[in-house]
C-alpha cells in the first residue's frame, strides 16, 4: 500500500528567543546606526553615539518598562545624547593654532611637563583652561557642594538627574545648591568687579 505523504509549506522556526531584553536592543543597532548617521554626518561620530546611546541605554534598563516600545525608548536615548553632546560643543570655546595667545600655549608647556599635572582633579585643570581669572577665583571660593553643583550643571552641561547621580543626593538638592550657589557666585563676581 502506497501513501502520499503531503508536505505542508511552513513557515522556518522563529530564531532565538533573545535571552534578555537588552540581547533584544542589540537587535536594534543597525536602525539606531543609520539614524546616528543622519544626524552626524560623520561615520565615526554615529559609531561612538551609537555607543554612547547603547551604553546609557543597559545603565538605565531599570527604568524601562516590559511591553513598551523597545526601538522608541532606543531613540529617544539616541537623540538625547546627541542634543547634548550637540549643546556641549556649542559651549567649548573653539581654539585654533592661529589665535592660542603666549600664555596659553606656555601653560600647555608647563602642564604637560610636571607629573603632579596629572594627579589633579578634572574640575581643577578645568578652571585652569577658563581664562577669566575673577571667574575661576570666585567659583574656587564656594562651598564644595555648590561649587560640585554650579561646575557640572554650567561647565560640563550635566541635567539635574544626572547631576543627582554623579553627587548621590536628590534633585531637589541639586537644585537647590544649583539656586544658593549661582548666587553666591554672582555676589563674589559682582564685589570682585567694584574692587576692579
Amino acid at each position: 500500500m502506497i501513501t502520499h505523504q503531503h508536505r505542508v509549506a511552513t513557515r522556518p522556526p522563529p530564531g532565538p528567543a533573545a535571552d534578555t531584553p537588552f540581547d533584544e536592543a542589540l537587535g536594534h543597532m543597525r536602525q539606531l546606526h543609520a539614524k546616528a548617521s543622519r544626524m552626524t554626518r560623520n561615520p565615526a561620530d554615529a559609531e561612538d553615539l551609537v555607543q554612547e546611546t547603547y551604553a546609557r541605554a543597559f545603565a538605565s534598563f531599570h527604568q524601562f518598562k516590559e511591553g513598551t516600545n523597545l526601538r522608541a525608548w532606543l531613540n529617544r536615548i539616541l537623540t538625547n545624547t546627541f542634543i547634548s553632546g550637540y549643546r556641549k560643543k556649542q559651549r567649548e570655546p573653539v581654539l585654533t593654532a592661529s589665535r592660542l595667545e603666549d600664555w596659553q600655549l606656555e601653560r600647555v608647556c608647563s602642564r604637560s611637563a610636571q607629573p603632579s599635572a596629572a594627579a589633579r582633579s578634572a574640575e581643577e585643570l578645568a578652571l585652569d583652561r577658563m581664562t577669566d581669572s575673577g571667574a575661576t577665583d570666585a567659583l574656587r571660593r564656594l562651598p564644595e557642594d555648590f561649587r560640585m553643583a554650579v561646575y557640572l550643571a554650567d561647565v560640563e552641561g550635566f541635567g539635574y538627574r544626572e547631576i543627582a547621580e554623579i553627587m548621590h543626593c536628590p534633585i531637589g538638592t541639586v537644585m537647590s545648591r544649583l539656586h544658593r550657589g549661582r548666587g553666591r557666585l554672582r555676589d563674589l563676581l559682582e564685589n570682585t568687579s567694584e574692587r576692579v
